[in-house]
């Protein structure tokens, strides 16, 4: 049974936890967090969509944040960041990699596998610069499908137009472009391009 801490409006926990079925069931804010993987590719950049598997409780089969998890009750941001990288894909990195983009609240309402599901979340979005094939990752099969390689433009289209199955949202990618932009625009984080 996995506890979830339950948080205000800001991702402070309460004090209070709650199973992460019963939060999804009654829309109860807990944490999240999502690391978008990004590489400069012939001048463009580009991200990494992992494709759920079909048996995850919501959004199956759908393209979706390159690594992202459920914060378990006592862990912090960083922390789960960093471990849904390493059991997701199999990507190490320390926490100085991860650059900070921002705080989303979010709030979904919808059902999956005929039951009713409620997301109410707090999450940190943060962006990982990590240049790697899709065949150098080791991917959690109970979680991840498959991965592939976007090239940003076209995935910020997808989401606009829905000409395929995802469950991005586009503030969130608006989030992650501003980011990216300013850090253009000061020249850091270093990044090779191949």
């Amino acid at each position: 049974m996995e506890m979830l801490d339950i948080v205000d409006e800001n991702g402070v926990p309460t004090g209070e936890t709650v199973e992460r079925e019963a939060a999804h069931r009654n829309g109860i804010r807990h944490r999240t967090s999502h690391v978008w993987i990004l590489r400069k590719r012939n001048g463009k950049t580009q991200v990494l969509l992992q494709k759920r598997s079909l048996n995850k409780d919501s959004h199956p089969g759908c393209y979706d944040t390159s690594s992202a998890g459920h914060i378990p009750s006592g862990e912090d941001f960083l922390e789960s960041s960093l471990r849904e990288l390493q059991e997701e894909l199999g990507i190490t990195a320390a926490a100085e990699e991860l650059l900070y983009c921002g705080c989303r609240r979010s709030e979904y309402r919808g059902e999956f596998h005929g039951r009713r599901f409620w997301d109410h979340q707090v999450s940190n979005v943060y962006i990982l610069w990590r240049d790697v094939e899709e065949s150098q990752l080791t991917l959690q099969k109970s979680e991840v499908d498959s991965v592939v390689w976007m090239d940003w433009d076209k995935c910020l289209d997808m989401v606009k137009h829905q000409s395929a199955p995802h469950c991005i949202r586009i503030d969130e990618l608006e989030m992650v472009f501003s980011a990216v932009s300013l850090l253009e625009e000061s020249g850091l984080p270093p990044r090779l391009e191949k």
